[in-house]
């Protein structure tokens, strides 16, 4: 371990960072990073890198994680996701992939999964602990079953011997992909912040 900054308390303190500050636009989280990284290895250029007390006075000095990404977050004019209970999580990511079983359903099946599709948005949406765009890439790949199903359907009845009960499958399976990438993407997230609310 030469180098200041590979430190493993400057590791944990700047992994703090970069997951408090998941809510800023990429190229700014990349930035402070970077700024951080530059003021750390400056500061601990004089220093052996084995010296831990000269390590966690620059850290100090630099603030703590959460205060770091608060001051970032303010500066941008965003506001800091806070998590919500698993159970709440669960059952919204419950609602986002419910769709894909309940369209087998002959007759209700449709609507019953749109009007899960459409709960399930709304609650990502209400939600304090996703940011605004991870919210908006949600909402989208929530509802986008309802254009991409009829649209597979389309493809497989005019490419094929016309719309079989195996063609309706496949359709339903490919329509419903994005509302399983939506829930594993706000699954994950969810996760990080929870995870990172109880190292605060």
């Amino acid at each position: 371990m030469n180098e200041p900054i590979e430190h493993p308390l400057v590791r944990t303190h700047l992994d703090a960072v970069a997951r408090y500050t998941a809510p800023l636009p990429e190229e700014r989280r990349r930035e402070l990073l970077a700024d951080l990284r530059e003021h750390v290895e400056i500061s601990l250029s004089e220093c052996d890198p084995a010296d831990e007390a000269a390590v966690r006075r620059v850290l100090e000095q630099l603030g703590s994680p959460r205060a770091i990404a608060d001051a970032a977050l303010d500066e941008e004019g965003r506001a800091r996701p806070e998590p919500e209970s698993a159970g709440r999580t669960t059952r919204t990511l419950i609602l986002a992939v419910l769709p894909m079983p309940l369209v087998l359903i002959p007759a209700l099946g449709p609507p019953l999964a749109l009007a899960a599709a459409v709960i399930a948005a709304t609650r990502v949406w209400r939600s304090p602990q996703w940011t605004r765009r991870e919210k908006r890439q949600a909402a989208l790949l929530l509802l986008s079953p309802a254009l991409i199903t009829p649209l597979a359907a389309a493809v497989l009845a005019v490419s094929g011997p016309g719309l079989t009960p195996v063609g309706v499958l496949l359709a339903c399976a490919v329509g419903f992909c994005p509302t399983l990438v939506a829930a594993f993407r706000l699954a994950r997230s969810a996760s990080r912040l929870r995870t990172a609310a109880l190292t605060a």
